[in-house]
């Protein structure tokens, strides 16, 4: 183990936006609606093909999903995997001005 001094830095909120990626926060969106729908499927105890069962959803697509393999979904198609599973998705938007929205900077 490195014996020097760690730096820490605090995070954005966005781990996408942190390591630099283009499309961060579209990024951020899909992995939380993932997480819900990983979260319901655990819930009602549902394997992948029992969820293809339920809502028609293939069972490949849970498969992607639970492996965060999310680059073949857009959000309306996450929100409709979760309205399938019977939860509803509630949306709230915040809009920041470029210079409240610089790494580190208070909102």
């Amino acid at each position: 183990m490195k014996k020097g001094k760690l730096e820490v830095m605090r995070g954005s909120g966005n781990v996408y936006r942190d390591f630099g990626k283009a499309d961060a926060d579209l990024a951020q969106v899909k992995a939380i609606l993932a997480a819900e729908i990983i979260k319901e499927l655990d819930r009602q105890g549902l394997s992948v093909r029992a969820a293809q069962r339920r809502t028609g959803i293939a069972a490949a697509d849970y498969s992607r999903i639970r492996n965060a393999v999310l680059d073949r979904f857009t959000v309306d198609r996450l929100m409709s995997v979760i309205s399938r599973l019977g939860s509803r998705v509630v949306v709230k938007v915040t809009v920041r001005h470029p210079e409240a929205a610089v790494h580190g900077a208070p909102a």
